[in-house]
């Protein structure tokens, strides 16, 4: 038996046949990912504006949202559930929307005329993309 012509076979050109098929598929997915950049469509390819809030007294009658992070958010504001319009007016001393730094919270009450209603929680990003919150209600009693 000789060891040389034992395994040697006419099958020989399928691995480099393999070979070719495998570089030309690398080559063609590293000219897809590197084309991709270099054309700059991965820049648009965003995210939603994202921070956090706290809201203590959900379905009470007074009812306070903390903004606690900022996260990729420039600022955050309160709208009414019903036809997104923005907050504003009755609210107490100190207290603006919408809200641009960490620890600003806002009060919205019953007696101040905002009761009854349902409210989002809105962050702005700064290219103008805006994402829902949290909602949350002010009992009217």
């Amino acid at each position: 038996m000789n060891f040389k012509t034992l395994f040697q076979n006419d099958d020989r050109a399928v691995s480099p046949v393999i070979g070719v098929i495998l570089m030309v598929a690398i080559t063609v997915i590293l000219a897809a990912v590197i084309g991709t950049f270099v054309l700059g469509l991965g820049d648009s390819l965003g995210g939603s504006a994202t921070a956090g809030v706290t809201v203590d007294g959900d379905n009470t009658t007074d009812v306070t949202v903390t903004l606690t992070n900022l996260g990729t958010a420039e600022s955050v504001k309160i709208v009414y559930a019903a036809n997104g319009t923005s907050v504003s007016g009755n609210l107490g001393a100190g207290e603006t929307l919408p809200m641009n730094r960490t620890g600003a919270s806002v009060t919205l009450s019953n007696s101040s005329g905002l009761g009854g209603q349902n409210y989002n929680i809105v962050a702005a990003g700064p290219n103008g993309e805006q994402s829902v919150l949290r909602s949350f209600r002010v009992a009217s009693s």
